[in-house]
């Protein structure tokens, strides 16, 4: 864990005798890379109706067009490590750039619903490598003080990138076309691309190692993870286990874990490489990153449908009710920058964790006439607080290693967060759907003891719709209809506040393991940078 950068065989570009201006220009480049590709996981989600229109596609094949992004992303992600070093950080940057560029062109091309989401899942396979390579080169660049400011640069990139997804998409559906939301793309995608290639040098190919991939072990990750998302996409719409497809799917998912996790052991040249999880405070930040893309992914899907199925809002809307969540992580990235130098990391993510389960719970409180205003106060709240939980916890996992490691520990890092969003996203919707139906319930069943009351209303309802509507019966038919709405609605806004309760409570429960976790060395460079 402790070998130096310069003794790796694939390090001849010694990344830290570069200039710091040259150092900043390549990480701000690929941090903008890691934005485009984090930003489109979401940019979709207050446009899906435009979508699903343009296409002509049924609700059921729409959600696929994030769904199928986030699988292919899932399965690049531990897959870049070894990509990195077979050929070179700067040229899997760069060709990944290029072909996320050119699969967003695709993506707006699209002309049917099959085509856009085979094409979503070619642009999310290319876009996942740029993510947990840029966390790894940014810990090979910079030392001391200049490396405190990578998980926090990072951290907010990671948070900001899906919290303004909608917002973006949103804006751009309004005001030119949902196909723009993907268009968008090929000026930034292109730039990356030659930026990446002109720049970027940290490392050296090593060709040799595309000749001897363990295909089998990447065929086992891909199934495990692809069949995986796939019970979790559409496990609630079909009953789970009930299903003889959702079955089969868990079942080659459990069997590939078990040859991935063979394969990771005892396999000659591993794709993907579980060393990382020797190290005890790394397991453990990984299963906090797991909560951490739990909750942010899941606040940031539920919001929007709030706002969609609840209060009846258009995608431009949805976008600047939600955008106010970006405000409170960038105020708060400064703050826990400055406090991971200073203070136990532990002590940050307590903070942090306690504070998002007290945005959760203010958000628990929504009632059916909540918009911009009411959410003001938890949205912002839960933007300072993620940054407390994702900077510590970023230092917590990767300031331990070096060289090959470090990129196989950031690749499986960011794997956790990424899995605890598409695990967080299909539990929220189970959560939703069946606490909506026990609501509704429980809402007839009110009124159902107060007969005379609830009568009342539905003459006084039809007496109203009769001065527009001659024919009384007709009248008393839509009457029940406004109070079978009004219902449904109270009961989907009961269901809400109830999901947002369950999640501040596991992240109250999540705190249990931050003691587990030690406090991590110095990393090299920063007592002599302090002097």
């Amino acid at each position: 864990m402790t070998t130096s950068v310069s003794d790796l065989p694939d390090a001849g570009a010694q990344p830290g005798q570069q200039s710091t201006r040259r150092k900043f220009l390549v990480f701000t480049i690929m941090a903008f890379g890691m934005f485009m590709a984090l930003i489109d996981i979401q940019i979709v989600a207050a446009s899906l109706n435009d979508v699903q229109a343009g296409l002509s596609a049924g609700p059921d094949e729409v959600s696929w067009v994030q769904t199928a992004y986030l699988i292919a992303e899932l399965i690049m992600i531990p897959f870049s490590a070894f990509l990195a070093q077979a050929i070179s950080t700067r040229w899997l940057f760069s060709v990944s750039a290029a072909f996320f560029t050119l699969f967003s062109i695709g993506c707006g091309m699209a002309w049917n619903i099959e085509s856009m989401i085979v094409l979503r899942a070619l642009q999310g396979f290319a876009g996942g490598a740029m993510v947990p390579t840029v966390f790894a080169v940014g810990f090979v660049l910079f030392e001391g003080k200049q490396r405190a400011m990578v998980p926090a640069i990072l951290g907010m990139t990671a948070v900001l990138a899906p919290t303004l997804g909608p917002t973006v998409g949103g804006l751009v559906t309004f005001y030119l076309d949902w196909r723009w939301i993907f268009f968008i793309n090929v000026l930034p995608g292109l730039l990356i691309c030659v930026g990446a290639a002109l720049l970027i040098d940290v490392d050296r190919p090593d060709l040799s190692m595309l000749r001897r991939i363990d295909w089998l072990h990447f065929v086992a990750m891909a199934l495990a993870l692809g069949c995986f998302e796939y019970v979790l996409e559409e496990g609630p719409r079909k009953d789970w286990f009930s299903d003889s497809g959702i079955v089969i799917a868990a079942w080659v998912s459990i069997v590939s874990f078990g040859l991935f996790i063979e394969r990771s052991l005892y396999s000659n040249n591993p794709i993907v490489s579980l060393v990382p999880f020797r190290d005890r405070t790394f397991s453990i930040a990984c299963l906090l990153n797991l909560v951490i893309g739990f909750g942010l992914y899941s606040s940031t899907y539920l919001v929007p449908v709030f706002l969609g199925r609840v209060r009846g809002f258009d995608s431009l809307e949805i976008g600047t009710t939600v955008f106010v969540v970006g405000i409170g992580q960038l105020v708060s990235t400064i703050i826990a920058a400055r406090a991971s130098e200073k203070v136990d990391r532990r002590l940050i993510i307590s903070v942090g964790f306690l504070g998002l389960a007290l945005s959760l719970w203010l958000t628990s409180r929504v009632t059916s006439n909540w918009g911009f205003d009411e959410l003001l106060v938890p949205q912002v709240a839960r933007g300072l607080f993620l940054m407390l939980c994702i900077v510590p916890s970023v230092n917590m996992a990767l300031s331990s290693f070096q060289g090959v490691e470090l990129r196989q520990a950031s690749g499986l890092f960011n794997l956790m967060r990424n899995l605890g969003g598409a695990i967080g996203i299909a539990t929220v919707n189970t959560w939703l759907q069946d606490d909506a139906r026990t609501q509704g319930l429980r809402l007839s069943e009110s009124l159902g003891a107060k007969a005379v009351a609830a009568q009342e209303l539905m003459g006084q309802l039809a007496l109203k719709i009769a001065a527009d509507t001659p024919d009384s019966s007709h009248a008393f038919l839509m009457a029940q209809g406004i109070l079978g709405r009004l219902v449904g609605r109270e009961a989907l806004t009961l269901a809400f506040g109830d999901v947002f309760r369950l999640m501040a409570m596991m992240f109250v429960v999540a705190l249990l393991l931050v003691p587990l976790c030690k406090v991590p060395p110095a990393a090299p460079g920063t007592a002599e940078d302090d002097k």
